[in-house]
């Protein structure tokens, strides 16, 4: 930024307009505004000490894109016990500079490799009075979003960390519409529907799930969440009493005593609180800011991670048919499982539970001590591991998360020595500070014996399969387990929701692969082999739009019998080299393309509106390719079982138009010629 556009820059906070004048070398830290710009200066920080609502010296930050201010002077401040709060009458001791640009990979990733480029000023502060507590402020400005983040260095005048809460505020310019996930409480799996607010709307008492995304009617888009939640309190957000567009954080309260948020010896740090910003929201979805702001992995050796797809029978209700047994928690039905991935190529088999009965005795919740090492009497679990063995197909078990707390030290080193491919934890429903930090522990301990590691009934990601590549997926989203019990169940529109927003905090799980397939009229919920709304195509593009890194094939074996497009189901990669979102609206429609090695996939899905959507292949590079389509049948729009499946031979300079029926779908896999 040059000397004229600084000027310009802070003469648009008026606070700050009087010292637009000074040159940036010769400002002091001590009564100046500190600038934070990203690499390509798009994006800028400013930080300043202002005054408010009486309090002199409160720390504040704005934020702009392209010059267009989006949080204008928003405070900071965090209140400790017992010394009160730490929010105002502060000076700056230090400003710290740095750099970073380094490419890292992302094994499983949306991408095999990933920039991290930013610009970052640690801010050194102390009180001006007694007790003189010290606290930094790093912000970050990256070409796809800011971020800050408290540190809290040791020090003689703060012994202990505890925080009472955090006042971390988002003072947005405008009435953005926001794409919100308001929660009843604290205690939540995050499993309900987005809405559709004026962030004005969003009051005290609102409860805000993180991501929220906001479109600004000059269509910049922000999306909102936290990175690095480690040994933390998970972060929501709300309104702030008489000022109509301003939201502040709110931390999950602690189980013992919920006064307290955060307990914790110095050094500590905060997560970040990430502004991800883009003037289209394909490209929030692209980004990888929020495993950049997580360490580094942790793992010297990750090649004993192999992704691939699982069953999981739970989902279908355990619909065995035509097998001369009785489906559910016997050998029987395991073994048949097993033969049904070895025969497909599906290389993993969950064991999980029935009729509200857990694989390893007792009901799944609520959890009641059951050995996790040991079987319910149908389940001769040692026969089970020996003939998926010989079969060459792993097996995942699935568990309380209740039950993992109590014996995770013991069971895993024994799964580890069964050859078991890895875990589900289920049943979180908290992000206090003692949940994270219990998670964390989980998937090192995981890490540690070789098993990789699903979520379920759990607050959102935040970047840790990044230092932990073995957690695979998070689920964190009202999804198809909904359409076994809920009248609406999982609508096309909120599931044009979830890329959009749920997916800009990382990798999602949701139950694919429903071969069930009903028009929205006719979708009524069932327990027992439920049915999905909307077209098969559809089901094949969830693979391709939804990130996860260890889908499910969540259907019964009886579902996918002579049904040509399990093919598909089993061969699509998860994880990629590249991703491109191509086009797409929020809650409408979106057309996700996704490159592994020279093969490309393109996924499309709609909402419950036909469309007709163009599909350029400028992106492939160069060569011939050929392009096997799978299409809804135009012929049948009243089968949405059927499609249509079709061959061509395109380049780059190609465009293939994708006619997708309501809640339809279109893939197209594109493989260089030979």
């Amino acid at each position: 930024m040059n000397r004229r556009e600084l000027i310009k820059f802070l003469a648009s906070f008026p606070a700050i307009a009087s010292l637009a004048g000074e040159k940036a070398a010769s400002q002091s830290p001590s009564n100046n505004p500190v600038v934070v710009e990203s690499p390509d200066k798009k994006i800028q920080i400013v930080f300043e000490l202002c005054e408010r609502s009486g309090q002199k010296s409160v720390p504040c930050y704005s934020v702009s894109y392209r010059g267009k201010p989006l949080v204008q002077q928003a405070s900071l401040g965090i209140d400790l016990a017992p010394a009160g709060p730490l929010d105002s009458n502060l000076r700056i001791v230090k400003v710290a500079r740095s750099e970073r640009d380094q490419t890292y990979a992302l094994n499983p990733g949306k991408t095999s490799a990933a920039r991290d480029h930013y610009r970052e000023a640690v801010i050194s502060l102390e009180e001006q009075a007694a007790p003189r507590r010290r606290l930094d402020l790093i912000f970050r400005a990256y070409d796809d979003g800011a971020a800050f983040r408290y540190r809290f260095p040791t020090q003689t005048a703060l012994p202990e960390l505890i925080i009472n809460a955090e006042h971390s505020t988002l003072s947005f310019v405008g009435d953005p519409t926001a794409y919100a996930l308001p929660l009843p409480f604290f205690t939540t799996p995050y499993e309900v529907r987005y809405e559709i607010l004026s962030l004005k709307n969003i009051t005290p008492d609102s409860l805000i799930g993180l991501p929220l995304l906001l479109e600004y009617p000059n269509k910049i888009w922000v999306g909102v969440t936290e990175a690095d939640l480690t040994n933390y309190a998970g972060m929501y957000l709300s309104g702030v009493v008489n000022s109509p567009g301003v939201l502040t954080s709110r931390l999950s309260p602690r189980l013992d005593d919920p006064r307290i948020k955060v307990k914790a010896s110095l050094p500590h740090t905060s997560p970040w609180r990430v502004l991800m910003i883009a003037d289209d929201p394909g490209r929030l979805i692209e980004s990888n800011i929020v495993t950049n702001l997580n360490p580094p992995c942790a793992l010297t050796d990750t090649s004993w991670i192999k992704l691939g797809k699982t069953t999981f029978p739970w989902w279908n209700g355990y619909d065995i048919k035509n097998t001369g047994f009785t489906g559910g928690q016997n050998t029987e039905t395991h073994k048949h499982y097993i033969d049904f991935c070895a025969e497909h190529g599906i290389e993993y088999h969950s064991l999980d539970g029935f009729e509200n009965i857990a694989w390893y005795g007792g009901t799944i919740v609520p959890y009641r001590g059951q050995d996790i090492t040991k079987s319910l009497p149908e389940i001769d679990l040692p026969e089970v591991i020996a003939y998926a063995r010989q079969k060459g197909v792993r097996l995942r078990l699935w568990m309380n998360s209740a039950a993992a707390r109590a014996q995770m030290k013991t069971a895993f080193p024994i799964y580890e020595q069964w050859g078991i491919e890895g875990v589900m934890v289920d049943f979180f429903d908290r992000d206090d500070q003692e949940t994270v930090s219990f998670i964390y522990d989980l998937v090192r301990l995981a890490a540690k014996h070789h098993l990789t590691v699903t979520l379920h009934n759990v607050y959102k990601p935040t970047g840790l399969n990044r230092t932990y590549p073995n957690l695979l997926a998070v689920e964190a989203a009202f999804n198809l387990e909904y359409n076994k019990w809920d009248a609406h169940g999982s609508t096309p529109e909120h599931e044009m929701m979830i890329p959009f927003v749920r997916m800009l905090a990382g990798p999602v799980d949701f139950h694919s692969g429903s071969f069930r397939n009903v028009t929205v009229k006719e979708f009524i919920p069932r327990n027992v082999a439920p049915v999905t709304m909307g077209t098969r195509a559809r089901q094949l593009a969830r693979y391709v739009v939804y990130e996860d890194y260890l889908p499910m094939i969540a259907d019964s074996p009886s579902a996918y019998q002579g049904q040509q497009e399990l093919e598909f189901l089993v061969q699509v990669p998860t994880s990629w080299d590249e991703t491109k979102v191509l086009d797409g609206s929020v809650g409408k429609y979106i057309t996700v393309a996704r490159r592994r090695g020279r093969q490309w996939y393109v996924g499309s899905m709609t909402d419950s509106s036909a469309r007709k959507l163009s599909v350029p292949l400028n992106f492939i590079g160069p060569g011939k390719f050929i392009a096997e389509v799978y299409a809804d049948d135009p012929r049948a729009p009243d089968q949405p079982t059927k499609l249509i499946r079709r061959q061509l031979k395109v380049t780059a300079a190609d465009t293939i138009p994708a006619v997708l029926a309501a809640a339809g779908g279109h893939v197209i896999r594109l493989t260089l010629a030979k």
